[in-house]
C-alpha cells in the first residue's frame, strides 16, 4: 500500500501539484478553519464517486461545496435574502449553510434541492479551491464514527491508503465542525452546532430560542 504524501504549500509549484493530483480523480486532505477536510474536484464523477464510496451512504447530504469567494455562489446555490446576514456575518468562516441548489451542482452533493456551502476563513484553504477552480466538494477528513483529522499527521495515520495527498497546514486551529443550518426553509434551522452557537445564529437572522 502506498503511502500519502505530505505536502507543504511553499510555492506555485506546490499548488500546481495539488491541483494535477485532484484533476487526476485524486483526494486531497487540505486544511481548513474548523478541522481537516477530505476535498475532491465535484466536476470530476469518478473523483466524487470514490469519496461517497469512502464516507458511506449516509454521507450525502453532509458531502458540501467549499467556496473560494462569494461571487462564486451563484454557479451552485440561490442566497434567499431572509439569511443574507449569515453570509454577511460568517463567511469567510465555520458555517455551512444548505441552501436551494442550482442544475449544476452534481448529484451526489448535498440532499434533495438543498446544498451545502461553506466559505473557510483559511486563505491557504480559500487559494487551493481557486486554483481548482473556484469549489471543491468536502468533506470531514475521517472515516465513519472515527474522530476528525486535525493536523496532517492525525489525517495520515486515520486515513493512509484511502487519501492521495495530504496538505500540511498545521493544525486546525478551531478543531470543530461548522455549525450547519437549513436555509431552504424558514425560519431556518440549525442542523448541527458546532463552532457557531445557534443562540447566535437564530440572533443575527432576528429571531429569539423558541420555548421548550
Amino acid at each position: 500500500m502506498r503511502k500519502a504524501k505530505i505536502l507543504r504549500i511553499t510555492g506555485p509549484e506546490a499548488v500546481e501539484e495539488v491541483v494535477r493530483v485532484l484533476r487526476e480523480g485524486g483526494m486531497v486532505a487540505i486544511p481548513t478553519d474548523t478541522v481537516y477536510g477530505l476535498a475532491v474536484l465535484p466536476t470530476h464523477p469518478k473523483a466524487l464517486r470514490r469519496l461517497l464510496a469512502f464516507k458511506g451512504a449516509q454521507s450525502g447530504p453532509m458531502v458540501a461545496l467549499l467556496l473560494a469567494d462569494l461571487e462564486a455562489l451563484p454557479r451552485f446555490a440561490e442566497l434567499p435574502e431572509a439569511t443574507r446576514p449569515l453570509a454577511e456575518r460568517f463567511w469567510p468562516g465555520p458555517l455551512t449553510m444548505l441552501l436551494p441548489r442550482t442544475d449544476t451542482v452534481p448529484a451526489g452533493i448535498g440532499e434533495g434541492r438543498g446544498v451545502g456551502i461553506r466559505i473557510p476563513d483559511s486563505p491557504l484553504a480559500r487559494d487551493l479551491i481557486r486554483a481548482a477552480g473556484g469549489a471543491l466538494a468536502v468533506t470531514r477528513a475521517n472515516r465513519p464514527g472515527r474522530p476528525v483529522g486535525r493536523n496532517a499527521q492525525e489525517v495520515l495515520a486515520e486515513l493512509d491508503g484511502e487519501v492521495d495527498l495530504i496538505v500540511e497546514g498545521g493544525p486546525a486551529p478551531a478543531g470543530i465542525a461548522s455549525t450547519v443550518v437549513d436555509c431552504t426553509r424558514w425560519p431556518p434551522i440549525v442542523l448541527r452546532e458546532g463552532a457557531i452557537l445557534e443562540v447566535e445564529i437564530l440572533k443575527t437572522v432576528g429571531l429569539t430560542r423558541p420555548r421548550p
